[in-house]
């Protein structure tokens, strides 16, 4: 019997770097010298652990892992080779889009993804130029977009990791903003009627956040994270306080039932246990690779979400 359901996926691996020092990004910490002692063995490890999280994304409620996974935060190609060929990806048939962004640290927006059941028909990385108060650029990860053909429909894909609140809530709060409206700039950019719409990434803000609430999803979205984060839930903490960065926002023609079409079920959090911090005062948070400078040996300080769509058949 074929599964009706399907997965796609968003997941900020935390920190993905190889073990090299590049020439034009600070990720000098990321090297088996630098204050992490990243070496070649916890490189090795944590692609492993993120392989493993990603082939089981979604294993209660569809066949197979997700048909694709929007990333944040890998620094190139090489480790998205590395990631593809993990013991637990290796035998499924993922590739991937990646595009090089300025980010000053060097991590990327990337998507994964099954080529037996999405074929790519274009794709693009769009810049984000936006300035700080003293009107110097800040140089963070573009947008990726993805076009494509999932279940014989034509989709359109959006992979964001917005700034971060780290250098000040009101100035960070006003890019996040911008770079929502750049996003629409792009969506309206489209030239197909009623076109199907996916927006994933961490955006650095939760679902009732400005940014989302009022400038991202407007009456032509609907944001099932909103929900999850209502009930309490979350995919990373912060301060002791569960936080929901990380969602998949849809285009209101998912929510429509048609004959041949592609409709959303339901959202989830992926916080299965091994994916939790065993022991200690963060118990059950997400397990972390670093906590700070110390090595925790874990798999991201975020847990994967998912959303789950129904196939016609």
């Amino acid at each position: 019997m074929i599964d009706p359901l399907i997965s796609i996926a968003f997941y900020n691996v935390e920190n993905l770097f190889d073990t090299e020092d590049a020439a034009y990004t600070l990720d000098r910490e990321f090297t088996p010298k630098g204050q992490k002692k990243w070496g070649p063995h916890r490189y090795q490890l944590k692609i492993e652990k993120l392989g493993k999280a990603i082939s089981r994304i979604g294993e209660n409620d569809c066949q197979l892992p997700p048909v694709f996974i929007g990333l944040a935060e890998v620094e190139n190609s090489k480790v998205l080779d590395d990631l593809t060929q993990s013991s637990g990806l290796q035998y499924l048939p993922y590739d991937y889009v990646h595009y090089d962004s300025p980010d000053e640290r060097g991590i990327d927006t990337a998507l994964l993804y099954n080529t037996e059941l999405f074929k790519i028909l274009d794709s693009k990385a769009i810049p984000i130029i936006i300035y700080n108060s003293k009107n110097i650029r800040d140089y963070t990860r573009d947008i990726l977009y993805v076009k494509g053909i999932l279940n014989n429909e034509t989709v359109h894909l959006y992979v964001n990791h917005w700034p971060s609140k780290r250098s000040g809530f009101d100035e960070t709060r006003l890019k996040r903003i911008e770079i929502a409206n750049i996003l629409h700039q792009e969506i309206e950019s489209i030239k197909e009627q009623n076109p199907k719409i996916i927006i994933m990434g961490d955006f650095n803000d939760n679902p009732i956040d400005d940014s989302i609430y009022k400038y991202l999803v407007n009456d032509k979205y609907k944001n099932p994270s909103l929900k999850l984060y209502q009930k309490g839930e979350g995919a990373s903490k912060f301060y002791g306080k569960w936080m929901l960065f990380d969602q998949i926002i849809l285009s209101n023609n998912f929510f429509q039932s048609n004959s041949n079409s592609l409709t959303f079920k339901t959202a989830h959090i992926f916080n299965t246990p091994f994916l939790t911090n065993p022991k200690g005062r963060h118990k059950y948070e997400p397990f972390r690779t670093y906590s700070g400078k110390y090595y925790q040996g874990g798999y991201s300080d975020h847990f994967p979400v998912y959303v789950l769509l129904e196939k016609k058949t």
